[in-house]
């Protein structure tokens, strides 16, 4: 059984796509791929911060942390998670 305390998780294998790597460096921010009642999303860790337990992939001098439990279930983040009222933002 693993802990929910400890070191921050490392990314295992979840391939970001170009369009969000790009979509992250225009932005010059932090990201964090969490539930929503339509799947996994892609919010500014200033509206969704990261969590001890998130999973962490560097892009850039940013990173993308992943919820553990959408983790699980995704294996690329890809511009579907992107909210269409952020995509101007």
């Amino acid at each position: 059984m693993q802990s929910d305390v400890g070191e921050p998780g490392r990314s295992q294998g979840i391939y970001v796509t170009e369009d969000v790597r790009s979509y992250v460096l225009q932005r010059k921010r932090d990201f964090r791929v969490s539930t929503s009642c339509s799947g996994p999303i892609l919010l500014p860790v200033s509206v969704k911060p990261p969590k001890a337990t998130d999973l962490q992939v560097p892009i850039g001098d940013y990173t993308v942390y992943i919820s553990k439990y959408q983790a699980r279930y995704i294996d690329s983040i890809h511009r579907g998670m992107i909210p269409i009222f952020y995509e101007d933002f």
